[in-house]
């Protein structure tokens, strides 16, 4: 049998928990009141995106057909870091929808100059986040439906390199990565909706 030990500091007293620990679960902790499905919806948009920003991070550095290319990207932008900023924004961008459960969606944290400590109005809230959801699952939708057809959201024939002209397992990881993302727009309008009434109800 093995025994957990708490980490303790020389004077005995136990340590206490981690900056980034604080941090994470002050970030992620939904506030009284908020329904399991909805904790569940809001932790998996992140997720959604996940899959669709790892792929596109491992083709810019991995594929030798699409390293070093720039495409229609300004000269001095390399395309790998245009790639690594554009995940890293989408992931932080889905990232916001765990406010709409969580505290500092309800009262600005520390860190906002001079609305600190001030509660969060419902509407700067829910409505870019309805904005946000409605803008989502329309974009995504329709990329689905032409990726499809073959085409581009433009009504262009899609490319002879697109990702899914290969066909066969690259096709089908390409799809597994980015099918995900139908989900984010629904389940967003649903974080929101939630959010709403739990305002209003609690006045």
């Amino acid at each position: 049998m093995t025994s957990t030990v708490s980490p303790v500091t020389p004077s005995g007293a136990a340590r206490p928990p981690g900056r980034m620990r604080t941090v994470w679960a002050a970030a992620h902790a939904p506030v009284a009141g908020v329904p399991r499905w909805c904790r569940i919806a809001a932790y998996a948009i992140p997720f959604t995106v996940l899959p669709s920003s790892v792929w596109r991070v491992l083709v810019a550095f991995v594929d030798e057909d699409t390293a070093g290319k720039t495409g229609s990207l300004p000269s001095w932008l390399p395309g790998e870091v245009y790639v690594v900023l554009l995940s890293a924004l989408s992931e932080l961008v889905a990232f916001t929808a765990v406010g709409l459960i969580a505290g500092w969606g309800e009262v600005f944290p520390r860190w906002v100059p001079l609305l600190r400590g001030r509660r969060v109005p419902t509407g700067a809230a829910a409505w870019p986040a309805a904005f946000g959801a409605v803008m989502l699952t329309a974009l995504w939708t329709a990329a689905y439906v032409a990726e499809t057809a073959g085409v581009t959201l433009r009504g262009e024939p899609l490319p002879p390199d697109y990702p899914t002209a290969a066909g066969g397992w690259e096709s089908a990881v390409f799809h597994v990565c980015y099918t995900p993302l139908l989900l984010w727009g629904p389940l967003l309008g649903a974080v929101t909706v939630a959010y709403v009434r739990r305002r209003r109800d609690v006045g």
